[in-house]
């Protein structure tokens, strides 16, 4: 009897192992560092979603196990690269890292700082990586080459030349993923040399397969072709039926634009519907209730696509995240005591939340003013400064020998700046007593916050009184 159970289990081991891969990596540059893996959730948010982490041991050395059933598309930021992995089901990976280079000062406090990207290779030079790699290097090679015939003489013997050279060194690979990245890669430069318009070319993406919808060469060509398309079209001559349809919530309608004009059909219509939304959103051209009403319809949120709903739920979070009303997330943090320290704490007062690094001049400037907004708003207003984590002892120094004011709290893993989705620094929230955003943006203590709490304070206290006395 044991020794039929461990036949059948070598007999079924591989379908145990199919749905698995194995990441390792040698390079002693990397020695005690961590590298995280992310995936986008959705091709249109891009809200990133943690897939497995790389731990170097003293030696360099890592190793993880990722559960994949299907290829995923991974990508990881690190000092000043970005770097883009395939996993293909069931593989062993051996990653090549490049030299290890840390983002200078300038670079760690530019809030437009754009990672290098590239993509991951391997020790197996046919695998999926490599390919790609080699790919885009020599497309970038081409397209820089013939820049000003291709993009200013709009040559289609270029444009084919180029199609010739790349199918010659790379058609025969046989990858389905590969293919498809090709096939995206050279669409999207055909578009942008010859200048046509969405409506001419869009019905490439018509029957894509929604396993390819992560890919980053669609999510590239596909943002590009339907950016604000939503918005150019509510200015049209016929702009007024786009927009009737758009604020009285007629999806049908808008099914049919996207079939009638793109020529698209199939289940990518609905994703294609989203992201003419999500544009349209933020051009203030339409009634963004009826928007949002649109995105959280069944259409969508109950979608039989797992990818559509996962996007339309992302999308409607976007909207609505730290809109005026709604509850801001409760920041919970250790102040410069160590002790922890919540802001949900005193429900009489108002909370100004100030997100600063005080290694950058604006910043320390802007919180040397915080002590007359305290001693001018004390009974109402609770100040909560946020820091991101620096130095500790030129950070203490600072705010003791400044006397800066408010409740310091220092966000060591960059939580709460990223819930609150915090690009660069300043950056100032106003909530209510219960914790609500009052602010969709609060000025920063010198540009004005001072007057613009003091005007709504003002109102404020006058309407409390009034309905008191009713």
């Amino acid at each position: 009897m044991h020794k039929l159970s461990i036949f059948i289990f070598i007999i079924l081991l591989p379908f145990f192992a199919k749905g698995s891969s194995i990441i390792r990596c040698e390079n002693l540059e990397y020695a005690g560092k961590k590298l995280n893996f992310f995936q986008f959730s959705d091709p249109i948010t891009k809200k990133a979603e943690f897939v497995f982490s790389l731990d170097f041991d003293k030696n360099g050395k890592c190793e993880t196990t990722v559960n994949n059933k299907t290829t995923i598309y991974t990508f990881c930021n690190f000092g000043v690269y970005r770097g883009m992995l395939f996993i293909e089901s069931g593989e062993t990976l051996e990653l090549r890292l490049p030299p290890l280079h840390e983002k200078s000062f300038a670079d760690q406090k530019n809030p437009y700082f754009s990672p290098v990207a590239f993509w991951f290779k391997t020790k197996n030079d046919t695998q999926i990586n490599n390919e790609i790699s080699d790919f885009t290097i020599k497309y970038n090679q081409l397209t820089d080459k013939f820049f000003n015939e291709l993009y200013f003489r709009q040559s289609k013997d270029i444009y084919d030349s180029i199609v010739f050279l790349l199918d010659k060194e790379f058609g025969g690979i046989k990858s389905e993923t590969f293919s498809f990245h090709k096939k995206m890669k050279l669409e999207m430069v055909e578009a942008e040399a010859f200048r046509k318009k969405p409506e001419q070319f869009a019905q490439v993406f018509s029957g894509i397969k929604s396993q390819f919808w992560s890919c980053p060469s669609f999510i590239n060509f596909f943002d590009k072709t339907f950016n604000d398309q939503l918005s150019f079209e509510a200015k049209s001559v016929k702009g007024g039926k786009i927009r009737t349809a758009v604020n009285s919530g007629d999806i049908l309608s808008l099914q049919d634009l996207v079939k009638n004009k793109y020529n698209i059909t199939g289940e990518i219509t609905d994703l294609v519907i989203l992201k003419l939304l999500h544009d349209a959103f933020y051009s203030n051209d339409f009634s963004k209730s009826s928007i949002i009403k649109i995105v959280e319809s069944k259409q969508f949120t109950k979608n039989s696509n797992k990818i559509i709903r996962e996007t339309a739920l992302n999308i409607s979070a976007k909207f609505t995240h730290l809109q005026k009303g709604t509850l801001a997330p409760v920041i919970c943090l250790k102040n410069l005591d160590g002790q922890k320290v919540c802001t949900d704490k005193d429900n009489k007062k108002f909370k100004y939340i100030i997100f600063a690094d005080t290694e950058m001049i604006v910043c320390r400037e802007q919180l040397k003013y915080l002590i007359n907004i305290e001693q001018r708003f004390k009974k109402h207003l609770e100040i909560f400064i946020v820091l991101r984590k620096t130095e500790v002892a030129k950070m203490k120094g600072f705010l003791v020998e400044n006397k800066i004011a408010g409740i310091k709290l220092i966000d060591e893993d960059h939580k709460f700046i990223d819930s609150y989705k915090v690009k660069s620094f300043p950056q100032c929230f106003l909530l209510d007593e219960n914790h609500k955003v009052q602010f969709v943006a609060a000025k920063a203590p010198l540009d004005g916050f001072e007057k613009q709490f003091g005007t709504f304070l003002q109102n404020e206290l006058f309407m409390r009184q009034r309905n008191q006395a009713r």
